[in-house]
């Protein structure tokens, strides 16, 4: 059984979009609450808002770099340009803050295989600290996004040249390049054990690639602390080897012949077609097919065969200091928690989907192409919590996973970064559909 629709919603249901329906729609999702970011001061955002007080277990109220960067793109993407330039010139500061991490690596006095050693992606947002808890900090695919983002907002003047570090830029470049990016096993977006993995290839490459952009469209910004021409060769080395990687792999997420490290199906690979837009044609419809037909369930979408995060009844299984510990290094006795068929479903990747076919759909007039925009979109309204949820109704759940046979909101609600997504699904929506 799919998840009760909030009441609400239900006249938002449509066949076909109009602007007014969706102007009527995004009213009262702003009224309830559904689009709160309440960053910190320093513009940063926590992975999920007003947790409560026996949920700060999770570490949600932490701020995660990939997650800060793709709500930002969210906001950036639908017209909130301020929140997504505040948040990312926060995190430079941060970045800068430590950049040492990036110079130890690149000089050879701090050993990558070392997450702790590596530029940490998950840190005390209030404070511009790294925290001291042992964390899967070697998380390519967050610098990725990072410098993919910060690049663009400065290439399109959101953020003026002369507010940024060009050293810092550099140093991203030297880091990517030392660790050798494009065959570095690292912890992914899911923060898990050690793999090649193409999403954070792709995300890597995607931020060499704006990058070199940003470069070429400001010349001013190499000429106020020149790179060097070796430097310059490292960048497109870089985005030549992710490029070449990503050949390599796709569309599975993991090629390795080690049978813990191999993946065929993710659903972060999802994001090298959007935002990233760093794969497309049969390459993506084969990523789209695969996530349909082996990660696509009635609630929402997991995040990979066999994922043992939130499986049927966590919570009685793990004490709350455990269910969001680092499993990096060893994963297996959470593992064995798992029934093969009850991995959590997600909610960040049906709106993501919705944007994917909208973009199709703009592009092509392809009538099937608008039938799944708004098919993964009633999906990902079905997902925001009803009335007889333990959450206030039309709340951004980060996944739903089973409680005694039945599928329930997981104790990350509302996370951010499903709000995010969903503003842009909509975005999208009203940019695709008619007037009226």
């Amino acid at each position: 059984m799919s998840q009760k629709r909030c009441q609400a919603l239900e006249p938002y249901f449509k066949e076909e979009y109009v602007q007014s329906d969706l102007d009527q729609l995004e009213t009262l999702l702003r009224e309830a609450g559904t689009f709160d970011f309440v960053p910190l001061d320093n513009g940063l955002f926590p992975a999920a808002l007003a947790l409560q007080e026996d949920l700060e277990y999770t570490g949600y109220s932490n701020v995660w770099v990939r997650d800060n960067v793709l709500v930002s793109y969210g906001l950036f993407a639908s017209g909130d340009i301020q929140k997504a330039v505040h948040c990312l010139k926060t995190l430079a500061a941060y970045f800068w803050k430590y950049k040492n991490r990036f110079e130890d690596i690149i000089a050879g006095t701090a050993d990558p295989e070392d997450p702790m050693q590596r530029p940490h992606i998950r840190f005390d947002g209030k404070s511009l600290s790294e925290n001291n808890q042992q964390w899967a900090h070697a998380q390519n695919d967050a610098l990725g996004y990072f410098l993919w983002l910060y690049s663009r907002l400065i290439r399109e003047e959101h953020i003026p040249v002369g507010d940024v570090e060009p050293e810092l830029l550099q140093l991203f470049v030297d880091y990517l390049h030392v660790i050798r990016f494009w065959e570095d096993e690292d912890n992914g977006h899911w923060e898990e054990a050690k793999k090649i993995e193409a999403s954070s290839i792709g995300a890597a490459t995607a931020g060499l690639l704006e990058l070199s952009k940003l470069y070429d469209d400001k010349p001013e910004l190499t000429e106020k602390n020149r790179p060097s021409c070796e430097q310059f060769d490292r960048l497109e080395e870089g985005i030549t080897r992710g490029r070449n990687a990503l050949n390599k792999i796709l569309p599975s997420e993991c090629v390795q012949s080690d049978p813990g490290k191999e993946r065929k199906y993710d659903s972060a690979l999802l994001f090298l077609i959007e935002p990233l837009q760093m794969t497309d044609g049969a390459i993506a419809d084969c990523i789209l097919r695969d996530v349909s037909e082996h990660l696509q369930g009635e609630f929402g979408i997991r995040r990979y065969l066999g994922d043992s995060y939130w499986c049927a009844d966590y919570k009685d299984k793990l004490d709350p200091e455990q269910r969001t510990n680092d499993f990096s290094e060893d994963q297996s006795a959470r593992d064995q928690l798992l029934t093969p068929g009850q991995e959590a479903q997600w909610c960040i990747f049906d709106p993501i989907l919705s944007v994917i076919y909208g973009r199709r759909f703009a592009k092509t007039q392809n009538v099937d192409d608008r039938a799944k925009q708004i098919a993964h979109f009633h999906r990902a309204l079905t997902q925001l919590t009803n009335e007889e949820s333990d959450f206030p109704p039309l709340r951004c759940p980060e996944s739903y996973y089973m409680v005694k046979g039945k599928y329930v909101p997981n104790d990350i609600t509302p996370l951010l970064w499903t709000q995010a997504n969903l503003l842009l699904a909509i975005h999208t929506m009203r940019q695709t559909s008619q007037a009226g």
